[in-house]
Order: structure tokens, then C-alpha cells, then sequence
């Protein structure tokens, strides 16, 4: 009898444990994944202008032709929509205006080529970067020669003109981020990817910036549901990988 009362405790205790990991909610799961790494945070200001910058992650089928600021068409569909509707709940006295610059396809160079209009003619006051997985995804795919030694060196030179340009711009940098074993990602971009990765958070260090671990919020929701449940491909997020993402880049700004 004692032994069935000490297994039954320890079975109860195992259960309940697991039961814990598996109904984690995505506000738990993001604090459990960006624990103190993401120490440094942007504090928003009255009338600032948001940007977000990036590929397809970020682009997620926004409408080009709508320009204005916080217009759901131009969002897209992906965690931009999500973060600017948290901010915009959390902040309704700071009148603040996001844009959504995001193109899918993209790699460092060529946001710079398009820096000029996308990003320094609308002045943004808060720029937030998410770029890095086409910049080696393209290596294996379209015949793209960039090395992780061009990735950084364009990073930082993005960096720095446009610190030049903008005076006083906060700008928080995104971690490229790849879910194994989804459609896309394979063997293959290992252990090479994760370069990249690294030179994202070591950018962000180098330059005192806000850095949004999205590698680590992705690897805890794995916890809870497969890699197709929280992306499309292993790159592309799905609805809850994009409310995911949303969570933990709100958790870098305070106001």
C-alpha cells in the first residue's frame, strides 16, 4: 500500500508538471523564453513613429499601395497587425503611428537600397529590424553568394547611417529565427544558420540596442504545440506564431 500511495504521488506529480508545460499561456511562454535578455527596453514618447523593417516576416501580405499610418491594409497579416494592436490598446494617449515597410525576399542590402525612402523619409522615432533569414535561406535556394561576413558588415553599416541620419532614433533589433523539421528548414541550415543568429544579438550588444530573442520564444512554444502549429513552413509564422511574436516584441517597450 505504501508503495501504490508513493507511485500514485510521484504519477500525480509527473502529470501535473506536464499538464503545466502543455497549457502554458503565450504571455507565459514569452517571459519563460525572454527572461532577462531583452533587459534593455525603448520607452515610448507621445506622437512617436513606429517602423517595422524586415522580409516576408514582417511584410506578411501588406498592402503597398496604403501608405498611412496604423491602416490595417498596410499592416499585413502578420505580428506587425498584432504588436501595433497591442500598442495601440496599451498607449491610446501617445497618438502614436506605425508603418509596416516590410518586403518579402529580402536581405540586409537590399533594405539599404530602399533605406532612403522606406525608412529615413518617414522619420520613425522607433525602428524595429527583423532581417537575417533570407540572408542565408538564399544561399540554399536561390544561388545567393553573401556570406555571414556581408550580413554583418551590412548590418552595422545600416546601423550606422542611419544613427547618422535620424539623431536620437531607438531602434530595436529582431532575431532571425528558424523552426527545424517544418517544410523549409532542414539539416541543411545547421549548424551555418545559427551564425546569424548570433551576429544579431552580438549587433544589438555592440550598439546598446533592445534585442527580441525570437529563437528562444519559438524553441519554449515548442513545448506546447509542434512546429507547424506556430509556423507555416518553419519560417513564416502562422496566427499564433504571429500573436507569439507580437507578445515578445511588446515586451522590449515600456511607456
Amino acid at each position: 500500500m505504501k508503495n501504490f500511495l508513493l507511485n500514485s504521488r510521484r504519477n500525480f506529480i509527473k502529470n501535473a508538471a506536464i499538464g503545466t508545460v502543455a497549457t502554458l499561456s503565450i504571455p507565459q511562454i514569452v517571459s519563460a523564453a525572454v527572461g532577462t535578455s531583452s533587459a534593455k527596453k525603448v520607452e515610448l514618447n507621445d506622437n512617436d513613429i513606429i517602423l517595422f523593417q524586415g522580409d516576408s516576416i514582417t511584410d506578411w501580405g501588406r498592402d503597398k499601395s496604403k501608405t498611412e499610418a496604423n491602416n490595417p491594409s498596410s499592416l499585413g497579416n502578420g505580428y506587425v497587425i498584432h504588436t501595433t494592436g497591442a500598442l495601440l490598446v496599451k498607449y491610446p494617449h501617445k497618438n502614436l503611428k506605425i508603418f509596416n515597410k516590410g518586403i518579402s525576399g529580402n536581405k540586409v542590402y537590399q533594405l539599404a537600397e530602399r533605406w532612403d525612402t522606406d525608412c529615413i523619409a518617414l522619420k520613425p522615432t522607433v525602428l524595429s529590424i527583423h532581417i537575417g533569414v533570407n540572408d542565408f535561406w538564399h544561399t540554399l535556394t536561390s544561388g545567393y553568394k553573401g556570406t555571414i561576413e556581408n550580413y554583418i558588415a551590412d548590418y552595422k553599416k545600416l546601423i550606422e547611417s542611419t544613427h547618422k541620419a535620424l539623431p536620437g532614433i531607438k531602434i530595436i533589433i529582431c532575431e532571425p529565427f528558424a523552426v527545424k523539421g517544418v517544410r523549409a528548414v532542414d539539416d541543411k541550415w545547421y549548424p551555418a544558420f545559427d551564425a546569424y543568429r548570433q551576429a544579431a544579438r552580438d549587433i544589438a550588444t555592440q550598439y546598446g540596442l533592445p534585442f527580441v530573442p525570437y529563437q528562444s520564444v519559438y524553441d519554449k512554444a515548442l513545448e506546447t504545440a509542434p512546429g507547424s502549429y506556430w509556423t507555416t513552413d518553419g519560417v513564416h509564422p502562422s496566427i499564433a506564431g504571429a500573436k507569439l511574436m507580437a507578445e515578445a516584441w511588446v515586451q522590449v517597450v515600456k511607456g
